[in-house]
């Protein structure tokens, strides 16, 4: 029993348990300070939100299918045993995916006729370009059976995918809800960071090893890739 306990808290003290439960605590925040009009319906927003429901909505549906499933896609226990559930997962996210960054983009480009700032329309497009194209090449090495490389973009995807509650984040924890283009600032800063931290991501064990490894076992290793584009 307490060797079955100590495996589940290592599992859970690895770096990928940590980053999801990270994730998991900046999307409840996220639901409480932003979205928490959801359960409030006398909120005056909802009048607003009336108007732009014909995009909003699928937009809406898309985010969360793409948000919230893409976590079990890391899983290697679900796809070991499950992977007809990991596939129709992976699937329901490209399409939650590629329908979620061109309906954001809309969604901006319509809220200029209330005010908004065509900056912002330059950066949702910039930011659904980027989400399209990594979870787009993400798939073509899936159905490719390149999973090495489908991995590393899937991870790339995702990270572009949470910019969408960083900017959130950083929004309510800096008090720049209200202004404009403080917040676009904070989106740029996190999409930019997104494919660092994707990056780190795909690179951790690689990091870690040549970190702990001597100097003489990092120099025999130098110029030996972690994995190959043809794996």
């Amino acid at each position: 029993m307490s060797e079955r306990l100590s495996g589940q808290r290592s599992v859970w003290l690895r770096p990928k348990g940590a980053v999801f439960v990270a994730v998991g605590a900046m999307t409840l925040y996220v639901l409480y300070h932003n979205e928490r009009f959801l359960i409030q319906p006398e909120n005056p927003i909802w009048r607003h939100y009336a108007d732009i429901a014909f995009w909003l909505v699928p937009h809406a549906v898309a985010g969360t299918c793409a948000l919230f499933l893409a976590p079990l896609q890391f899983s290697e226990r679900l796809r070991k045993r499950y992977t007809t559930a990991h596939h129709i997962v992976g699937r329901i996210y490209v399409i939650g995916a590629l329908a979620l960054a061109p309906l954001g983009a809309f969604g901006q480009y319509y809220a200029e006729r209330s005010g908004g700032p065509r900056e912002f329309t330059t950066l949702a497009t910039v930011d659904a370009a980027m989400l399209m194209t990594t979870t787009l090449v993400a798939y073509l090495f899936a159905i490719r059976r390149r999973i090495t490389l489908h991995c590393q973009w899937m991870t790339r995807s995702y990270a572009v995918a949470l910019v969408f509650f960083e900017g959130r984040l950083l929004g309510g924890l800096l008090g720049i809800d209200d202004n404009v283009n403080a917040t676009m600032a904070a989106i740029w800063a996190c999409l930019a960071l997104s494919m660092v931290f994707a990056e780190l991501a795909n690179s951790f064990h690689d990091i870690r090893v040549n970190l702990r490894a001597p100097a003489a076992v990092r120099g025999e290793r130098e110029g030996t890739p972690a994995y190959s584009a043809t794996s």
